[in-house]
């Protein structure tokens, strides 16, 4: 993350040096030189440090110094003082400031000592913007027997020791943001944060906003400073979920900071640099928002530098025992019923052949639902959802025709629509590819679209050629 700090020194000279060596450092450095405009400052801005001069601290210290961390930001306090005095520093040290530091040192003892508090700093940051969730996924954690799962985690262990911009596809609750962080995880920035952004969550209104940052009054509301997500992943990865929908002219100010790895705050005059990897996601066809205007040519090249498809879940139906096996043992354990052993062969096959139109988040809830309901020693159809215990098997050629109605009738009406719209195209082209032994050109001119549309639409349905392609002889 990137480390704001205020020094207050009543001292000119005190104030330059400090502000050298903190720029030096690599944070944001602002001075103040006037005791009683501490307060206004911190009501107006936010700092992660202050590097007080001893003399401008207020008495009592550990009511002062009590008030500054019950501030939104909670900024950590590092008293400076030119006198060795024992039992001063154990005062301010039992008050409750992060350090108690000598200034009457040379400058390379005094740079190295305020390095070291930093570095202390920033992990102690780190472990609550992160909230724990650094090292939970791992791309070798997977759980699949998938061909097309093994290819893209292939290329996910490819990309992920690179700094590379990646873009995510596939349908809601394939698991996007799981991959995300996973790749993050084994990747150069794994010790930084990670901290993810849903576009389309954001009123639009706001957006800019979480995204950069404002000033104090930048717009009705704005009470005070506020960092965005760019600076908070300084040094990390910002996982921007559903980029698709972010506006026109934000998806320029995007490109810009892409670019340039510089951003600037609403209502801000100069610049920040920021130093952080962009992965992005969406469950959009982004073909056809290019086409229709509404995404930018030269933003979606920046973003999909390596573009990565995950296939969904009714499409690895090979997955669905081992993951429901993997879940059964996470909930058995976080709800406290160790006597489940496991599935009823009948729950399997349920499980199997049901469609899944919320793919992997939707078995998740449905495991997590099955062991609060099981009162015996293993889970039956008895404590599956009915659209799942009923759900019809697959047709004759082996293959499920899309999403089932049963899976879709608690969605709204428009989301249903694209679903099964979805489940329809990507089988139809299935069935295609098979009968042309994966030959794409062949492909396309029996659907009437031309080659490019095809793969375009290929890559989003999580579809390889190389699935479809016969054996020699």
């Amino acid at each position: 993350m990137l480390v704001r700090v205020l020094c207050l020194s009543q001292e000119p000279a005190e104030r330059r040096r400090l502000g050298r060596m903190l720029e030096t450092l690599g944070t944001l450095v602002s001075s103040e030189g006037d005791p009683d405009a501490l307060w206004a400052r911190l009501g107006s801005e936010s700092f992660d440090l202050l590097v007080i001069s001893r003399d401008c601290l207020p008495e009592p210290h550990g009511t002062t110094l009590a008030e500054v961390r019950n501030l939104p930001e909670r900024p950590e306090v590092i008293v400076l003082t030119d006198e060795e005095d024992p039992t001063v520093r154990g005062r301010l040290q039992a008050a409750g400031t992060f350090a108690v530091v000598g200034s009457a040192v040379p400058d390379t003892q005094l740079e190295a000592t305020l390095s070291t508090l930093l570095g202390r700093y920033r992990e102690i940051g780190l472990s609550r913007l992160v909230s724990g969730e650094r090292g939970r996924s791992r791309l070798d954690d997977t759980v699949s027997r998938s061909a097309a799962m093994q290819r893209l985690l292939a290329l996910a262990r490819r990309v992920a020791p690179t700094d590379t911009s990646l873009l995510l596809l596939g349908e809601t609750g394939v698991g996007k943001e799981w991959l995300a962080r996973a790749i993050h995880a084994q990747g150069p920035r794994a010790a930084g944060p990670f901290l993810a952004l849903n576009c389309a969550a954001v009123p639009e209104g706001l957006l800019e906003s979480e995204l950069f940052g404002h000033e104090k009054g930048a717009f009705t509301g704005a009470l005070r400073a506020r960092r965005g997500a760019f600076e908070l992943a300084h040094r990390g990865t910002l996982f921007l979920d559903e980029v698709g929908d972010l506006p026109v002219h934000l998806q320029v100010k995007l490109l810009r900071a892409l670019q340039e790895r510089r951003i600037q705050r609403v209502g801000a005059e100069r610049e920040i640099e920021v130093d952080v990897r962009i992965m992005a996601a969406t469950n959009r066809d982004l073909d056809r928002a290019l086409h229709e205007g509404e995404f930018r040519q030269d933003l979606y090249y920046r973003l999909s530098v390596v573009t990565l498809t995950l296939p969904p879940l009714r499409a690895r139906r090979e997955d669905i025992e081992p993951l429901a096996q993997r879940f059964l043992a996470h909930f058995r354990t976080q709800l406290g019923r160790p006597r489940l052993r496991g599935f009823e062969p009948e729950a399997i096959e349920a499980l199997t052949r049901y469609a899944w139109p919320g793919n992997v988040r939707e078995l998740i809830n449905v495991l997590e639902r099955a062991v609060i309901l099981s009162d015996g020693d293993t889970i039956g159809t008895s404590d599956l959802p009915e659209a799942i215990a009923g759900a019809p098997a697959e047709n004759a050629e082996g293959a499920a025709a899309g999403p089932r109605l049963a899976g879709l009738a608690e969605l709204p009406l428009e989301e249903a629509r694209r679903r099964w719209i979805e489940g329809f195209e990507r089988e139809y082209l299935a069935r295609l590819l098979r009968r042309q032994g994966g030959h794409v050109g062949r492909t396309a001119a029996q659907a009437g679209i031309d080659p490019r549309t095809l793969y375009n639409k290929m890559r989003s349905y999580g579809l390889s050629k190389d699935d479809f392609k016969r054996p020699a002889g």
